[in-house]
């Protein structure tokens, strides 16, 4: 995975710049009258570092608009939603031996993240490319629950307990409640790179990745690496 993760940064990049460059003798797109931006996409999930060891591949979404403050300045607010889907290796902790046959039928699961972030842009457009970097920070909730699963008595704490939402006492886990629920939030930060293709004048379609870390509260962290497809205006 963290192969991949590397890969796909270097690939961006590569695009990033090679627009740059071909730009340099070309005289330089407008950016038009408008005042304000938006945005609106979405993709793949990645999880990376600490929170790869409890979720999966998964999809995401964000949108937001904000000020244009010149024409290569921008201020963004940004709403993100990015799914954590429990591994199987998670699931196996938590169900085994049920887990050869999937999950009972009347146990589910669910796990989130979704934030509020205001943001820094820089853009530059070419006749046809253009590329961006962005960065900010904001506010990070995520929300976990395994629901209509009761442990063992006397199971011993792990890690996936502690995602999950599990109390643990003298370390071992509650097993009190059949809902397993846990909400954590704190702040976080994030930056990343993107590139634009102009469809039409101050309308654009974008390719974007971009690495989000949130400590949530001295909990286990959360660290995801979503690349998003989307349209700005």
């Amino acid at each position: 995975m963290r192969n991949k993760i590397l890969i796909l940064f270097a690939l961006l990049m590569f695009s990033a710049n090679m627009p740059a460059y071909a730009q340099d003798t070309a005289p330089e797109h407008s950016e038009g009258p408008h005042s304000f931006n938006l945005h609106i996409g979405g993709g793949i999930g990645l999880p990376v570092g600490t929170t790869s060891n409890f979720a999966g591949l998964t999809g995401t979404f964000q949108v937001g608009a904000g000020p244009n403050l010149n024409a290569h300045s921008s201020i963004v607010g940004e709403f993100m939603w990015h799914g954590l889907p429990p591994t199987r290796n998670v699931l196996a902790v938590l169900v085994n031996p049920l887990i050869a046959s999937g999950l009972p039928s009347n146990v589910s699961t669910s796990s989130n993240l979704n934030a509020l972030t205001a943001n820094y842009m820089f853009h530059k457009e070419g006749r046809r490319y253009g590329y961006y970097v962005v960065g900010g920070g904001g506010w990070y909730y995520r929300h976990t629950a395994l629901n209509n699963y009761t442990l063992a008595p006397g199971t011993v704490c792990q890690p996936a307990w502690d995602w999950w939402g599990y109390t643990c006492q003298n370390g071992l886990v509650s097993t009190s409640n059949t809902l397993a629920t846990r909400g954590v939030s704190s702040g976080g930060v994030n930056g990343g790179i993107g590139i634009t293709l102009n469809l039409s004048e101050g309308f654009r379609f974008y390719m974007e990745a971009r690495y989000h870390y949130s400590p949530q509260g001295g909990h286990i962290s959360t660290q995801v690496l979503p690349v998003t497809f989307g349209f700005r205006w």
